[in-house]
């Protein structure tokens, strides 16, 4: 048997022949909001050098692009939370390569729930039982394994902390940073231009929680139904979004981003807390007959500035009437679920009036792109 090769040359190996392998690779591509990516076979030497076993093994060529950033990414390498999360949460998949401006991960032989369950069908029990364990599972991830948190984070336990930090990024990194750009159209459709202080202004006293790894991004897309001969498993994918606090955030955004009927809603969370409390955590549901309704209130509340910009984004060069109709059709939902939260006392413009306001800044946009 030959000597194991030096680190050095192993990665140098990895590296060359992953790289080849995503050039020459003809397989489908999936996109996200974050990432696109290649889903191909890793190939024979690539496999090997990965203890992959066989190169008909299919993996994630995982490349990150530009995007408008509206969530807080306090884990700049996605790699680094899953190399912790991997080894501890069976529902996480395994980063194989980080190489700084791409990486190569598992890539989970499934179903997204999106597919198996569109948006407007029920989950099912089962499946709602099983994302409560998921959620209860994060929290059992130490902290001290977690890559270092921001200077100004707050510390675990500081609820109301961590809802200000939330709302001052909302604030400053994603209205104010794109107010250039977008301020018209926030203004003309009817986005107070002090949201996130009419919010602030009404959020009562939080009961302190002790902080876990939250995912923040739980949605049927998500969610990959596997199925096996032990039977189906869900796991969850595109961990980029991860952060460390009040594990009832976690939960409001899972309920908001999965729209679940009622029924539902109200199953998982009672689902949510008895996972908590089983796995020894009681104090993540302290105080959460009030809290959750805040974190309800802050997601519909700070969604209104990306669901605005993304619907705005998605239209084309030479957008036709149902481009406008449907981009209308977003921004207007958006502003119904943020009504209450941000105080607009006369409900949002209809979506007649939004369809003219997104003619009127998609014409000044294109006139200032190519001036």
């Amino acid at each position: 048997m030959s000597p194991p090769l030096p680190r050095w040359a192993h990665q140098h190996l990895v590296r060359y022949f992953a790289e080849a392998r995503r050039r020459g690779a003809d397989g489908p591509v999936v996109s996200g909001h974050h990432n696109i990516n290649l889903i191909a076979p890793l190939g024979q030497p690539l496999a090997y050098l990965l203890g992959a076993g066989s190169g008909a093994v299919r993996a994630k060529f995982r490349t990150p692009y530009p995007t408008v950033e509206v969530v807080p990414r306090i884990w700049p390498r996605e790699a680094e939370v899953l190399r912790v999360v991997s080894a501890r949460v069976a529902e996480a998949p395994r980063c194989l390569a980080d190489f700084g401006e791409w990486s190569l991960h598992d890539y989970l032989d499934g179903q997204p729930l999106s597919e198996v369950t569109p948006e407007g069908q029920p989950v099912g029990s089962a499946r709602l039982a099983a994302l409560a364990a998921f959620f209860a599972r994060l929290a059992e991830v130490p902290a001290d394994e977690l890559p270092p948190r921001p200077a100004d984070w707050p510390g675990s336990g500081d609820s109301r902390g961590f809802l200000d930090w939330l709302a001052r990024f909302a604030e400053r990194d994603v209205h104010q940073s794109n107010r250039p750009r977008f301020g018209a159209l926030f203004d003309a459709v009817g986005v107070p231009v002090d949201a996130v202080d009419r919010f602030l202004r009404t959020v009562p006293p939080m009961t302190p929680r002790r902080f876990a790894l939250l995912h923040t991004d739980v949605h049927r897309a998500n969610v990959i139904v596997v199925t096996g001969a032990g039977g189906e498993r869900l796991a969850v994918i595109d961990w980029e979004l991860a952060l460390y606090g009040d594990p009832l955030h976690d939960l409001a955004t899972h309920l908001v981003r999965m729209d679940y009927d009622k029924a539902e809603q109200e199953l998982m969370v009672r689902m949510w807390a008895d996972a908590m409390r089983h796995a020894g955590y009681p104090d993540a549901t302290a105080g959460m007959d009030t809290d959750l309704s805040v974190y309800l209130a802050f997601e519909y509340a700070q969604s209104v500035f990306p669901d605005v910009m993304r619907a705005a984004l998605a239209l084309p060069d030479e957008p036709e009437e149902h481009h406008f109709g449907g981009a209308a059709a977003r921004v207007h939902r958006a502003l119904r679920r943020a009504s209450e939260p941000l105080g607009l006392v006369d409900g949002p413009k209809d979506e007649q009036q939004i369809v003219e306001v997104l003619r009127r800044w998609h014409a000044a946009d294109r006139a200032g792109a190519v001036a």
